[in-house]
């Protein structure tokens, strides 16, 4: 799913073709994209976007007349731009948005039907997409550490819900945490100061510096490979790879569709963590170290 750096990176590309500009067309290719009734795209034709902003991990499209168009990427969909009647991807394709300058396409692969489109009125329509996290780019390390132990969860789970913290998911979640030198199952409410300061400024440095290599990587073009898999990562999609720190192999926990990434030696000081399938199926032989791995 496209997080933090990724939603920016899109946004700086998609100001200086569309703000300004009047949304001239809007043909949709999949209908259960559009989840909300009124106003319609009929409504919202021929309006200019005044304004372009993130809102967690959703785009919003601010438009003339106080209405707001919200996208959801979730996890398959992606947002590309083509010259006017330029080549359009047939079986992905979800809408067709025309500006003056060229077409933006919202697209999503596979079959899970999870990206959508909401058109809504006035501010108070735009606020049921807050979902209240914390921006931490402008946050200051009390707010942070107020707001990590709010709820007593894991870190995983603490760094990627939207009501704790805004635009951080899956993947950004396992580079934050190798970074700070943190295992993702740590509770919150166990921390230590230091530990609280440490996570601050890796999840600083990690957005800041992922949003940085992105825009480098655009110069100035649509972003063509947005990913949650990047050879430049540290754990995260590199299971069984080498940990840049220490050349540990990187480990995993699986649940359900997703994975977290580790490094049993940065992070959890030498501890395999319990994979939920494998150790209930392997029980006494499930190694406990990583020592026993190696």
């Amino acid at each position: 799913m496209p997080e933090l750096p990724d939603i920016v990176a899109y946004l700086e590309a998609l100001e200086p073709r569309v703000l300004g500009q009047p949304m001239e067309r809007v043909r949709v290719a999949k209908p259960f994209v559009l989840r909300s009734v009124s106003p319609t795209f009929a409504d919202v034709e021929g309006r200019r976007v005044v304004q372009l902003r993130r809102m967690g991990k959703r785009i919003v499209f601010g438009l003339d007349g106080d209405a707001y168009m919200v996208l959801h990427l979730m996890i398959a969909g992606r947002l590309r731009w083509i010259d006017s009647g330029g080549k359009i991807p047939g079986k992905i394709l979800l809408c067709i948005f025309e500006f003056p300058a060229g077409w933006l396409l919202f697209t999503e692969a596979g079959s899970t039907r999870r990206a959508s489109i909401h058109l809504v009125e006035g501010a108070d329509g735009l606020q049921q997409f807050d979902r209240g996290g914390l921006e931490v780019l402008d946050a200051n390390l009390e707010s942070f550490a107020a707001r990590l132990t709010s709820e007593n969860h894991t870190l995983k789970r603490a760094l990627t819900d939207p009501r704790l913290f805004s635009g951080v998911g899956n993947a950004y979640s396992d580079e934050i945490l190798h970074r700070a030198r943190l295992s993702p199952v740590t509770i919150t409410s166990r921390l230590s100061e230091g530990e609280i300061e440490r996570l601050y400024h890796a999840t600083r440095e990690s957005l800041t510096e992922w949003t940085e290599r992105l825009r480098r990587e655009a110069k100035g073009a649509f972003p063509e490979k947005v990913t949650a898999f990047r050879p430049e990562m540290a754990v995260h999609g590199r299971f069984g790879q080498p940990c840049p720190v220490c050349q540990t192999p990187v480990q995993r926990i699986v649940y359900s569709a997703n994975e977290t990434n580790y490094c049993a030696r940065c992070q959890t000081g030498g501890k395999l963590l319990a994979d939920r399938a494998l150790s209930r199926l392997l029980r006494k032989d499930w190694p406990k170290s990583i020592d026993e791995v190696e």
